[in-house]
């Protein structure tokens, strides 16, 4: 009907031109919205609003001559000027039904657009270093990325869903000399158990369970001598801050590393990074996360140094201290980035910049990176690096998703993955369900900060958003149920025929939402929003629940009985279709 209501005006505004009435030269937006009362029509325009100023008239003068222009329609029932010049459509009753009539024709394709026909984008979310359990932070990306990949999809786009694993890297040789040192306690041999281990290391349970499957699978066949690892080795830093930390642990990785050999490291690493990894998918399908790829940094590896090669090139780096640096204030940065150490070692943002150029040269049209808001400076740095390697910037798109805090009781849980001492996203569906959480994690717009409310999440009242809109689908079910219990029948094509019989204001309430939902799916694809999603089912599950306690459906009368069953098996449908894009399931029996 919008678009309908578009095409019109664009006709009127044609022919006022051919007539001389507006100058020839005016080419304005021609846009149609809902209006926020019903009293005010369905439909709006601002288009002699627009004109007034270019035309020298007055906007109320040419919103009369673009009524008068427009072709006539039986799908509106008036058109009036309102205010300074805005032109309002009412809608005719059988225009406004006859999205019932659609609604169950088109059943799971319904609001399905194609605003992105033709266009590849590939979205990347989550991609957490696989150095130990998701946590109730990362749930929130996933969440995001997620519901950002279906409702892209919904709107036409072709869309590609991918999960970058950090699998090599510094982090990751931290998590393997932390799972050798704990096989290494275990052996109880050559001093493995009075190992110190260093403060930096992970220390979470998970990697004592690792530790013993390395063992299991292995034996004591990389047992070292454990006091030799620590022989002129830098101190750890103590607890009043004294030696130094990160060249502790890296003088024992490499030490480590020599120890074991390429091959031993490479089990030691592997067994860690398999272990991890595994965890992380299966609890991702569990939260109703997948992907089309999940792309190895390993892969990479190869191509750091062809980036750094046109890097240099094009001028863009220079070497200080032995350190080569590349010059990402050229670009708006703040500061230049090393990309190079001076061990000859590439550094992490030099893999970010050869994932970045592989991502752009698989031919996408639009790469979204859905990122926590710490890695905020990473937005600047990527844009710089696309630019000077000579992509055009307008094809990354970041999406800085804020933190989502845990609250037990009035206590906030504190989250950190060397430590351990963190709620995973495991234990917490586990505590408020998969639909809760996927749920929570989308209400809020992606730049607001969630607190995670977790008595709410597992209520079973009015107040719980997410059980509010199940129970809307839920009644739907128990109605449908209840009318074979009364031995009644429900002929679909009869109801459809007299549509015309829902006069009732909740009625039209309700068939308005669901002509709405087409037009929610574009705007909220276009803007990156999966929370007007949630915002669209509270209000239709508060249009259904309004109408099933203000009026009865299964009526003597046959005609209207057979008519309201077809608007709420619609509005089944439509929930159905939205919970869908969030993953959100839509149980019959609550």
């Amino acid at each position: 009907m919008k678009a309908r209501l578009e095409r019109r005006l664009a006709e009127a505004l044609a022919a006022l031109k051919a007539d001389g009435t507006l100058p020839e030269e005016l080419s304005p937006s021609i846009v149609v919205t809902r209006t926020r009362d019903s009293a005010h029509g369905d439909f709006a325009s601002n288009l002699a609003m627009q004109l007034a100023k270019p035309a020298k008239a007055a906007p109320r003068q040419i919103a009369e001559a673009l009524i008068k222009a427009m072709p006539a329609s039986d799908e509106v029932r008036d058109t009036v000027i309102a205010g300074p010049g805005f032109i309002n459509f009412f809608v005719a009753d059988e225009a406004q039904s006859a999205v019932v009539r659609r609604v169950l024709a088109e059943r799971e394709a319904y609001g399905r657009g194609r605003v992105g026909a033709g266009q590849r984008v590939q979205v990347e979310y989550v991609s957490a270093n696989p150095t130990g359990p998701l946590h109730v932070g990362h749930g929130r990306g996933a969440a995001m990325g997620a519901s950002l990949a279906n409702l892209l999809a919904a709107a036409g786009y072709d869309v590609q869903r991918e999960y970058y694993v950090n699998d090599a890297g510094r982090q990751m040789n931290i998590l393997a000399l932390s799972v050798w040192l704990r096989y290494l306690q275990r052996t109880d041999r050559q001093g493995g158990a009075a190992l110190p281990f260093p403060s930096n290391g992970y220390r979470g349970e998970y990697i004592n369970e690792i530790a013993d499957a390395l063992h299991a699978a292995n034996g004591e066949a990389f047992v070292r001598d454990a006091a030799a690892l620590f022989d002129g080795v830098p101190a750890d830093a103590d607890e009043h801050g004294n030696g130094d930390k990160e060249a502790h642990v890296d003088a024992l990785i490499e030490r480590a590393r020599e120890a074991l050999g390429q091959n031993g490291w490479r089990v030691v690493f592997d067994t860690g990074l398999d272990a991890i990894l595994a965890d992380i998918r299966e609890d991702l399908g569990q939260f109703g996360v997948r992907y089309d790829e999940w792309f190895s940094e390993r892969s990479l590896q190869g191509d750091i140094a062809g980036v750094i090669d046109r890097l240099e090139a094009g001028g863009h780096l220079y070497e200080k201290d032995g350190v080569r640096w590349f010059r990402s204030s050229d670009f708006g940065d703040d500061k230049d980035r090393v990309v190079v150490r001076d061990n000859g070692q590439p550094t992490y943002f030099a893999s970010d910049i050869a994932y970045v150029d592989n991502k752009l040269s698989r031919g996408f049209d639009r790469v979204i990176y859905v990122f926590g808001a710490d890695h905020h400076g990473y937005t600047t740095r990527l844009t710089a690096a696309c630019q000077a390697l000579g992509h055009d910037p307008s094809r990354l798109e970041f999406l800085l998703i804020q933190f989502a805090i845990l609250y037990r009781g009035t206590e906030r849980v504190q989250m950190s993955t060397r430590s351990g001492s963190f709620v995973t996203l495991r234990e917490l569906r586990e505590e408020v369900g998969s639909d809760a959480a996927r749920y929570f994690y989308v209400m809020r717009r992606y730049q607001q900060h969630l607190d995670f409310d977790l008595e709410l999440a597992t209520s079973t009242s009015n107040e719980n958003p997410v059980f509010y809109v199940q129970y809307a689908h839920a009644r739907i079910c128990s109605v449908m149920r209840e009318l074979d219990k009364r031995g009644l029948e429900f002929d679909i094509d009869s109801g459809l025929a007299v549509l015309d019989r829902l006069v009732e204001p909740a009625e039209g309430e309700l068939m308005t939402l669901l002509a709405t939902w087409p037009e929610v799916v574009e705007r909220a694809a276009l803007a990156r929003e999966p929370h007007q999603i949630t915002g669209y089912l509270r209000d239709l599950a508060h249009g259904l629940h309004s109408y099933y306690n203000g009026h009865k459906v299964l009526i003597e009368d046959d005609a209207l009985r057979q008519a309201r069953l077809c608007l709420l098996l619609a509005v089944r449908h439509v929930l159905i279709n939205a919970l869908g894009l969030i993953d959100v399931s839509t149980p019959e029996v609550m």
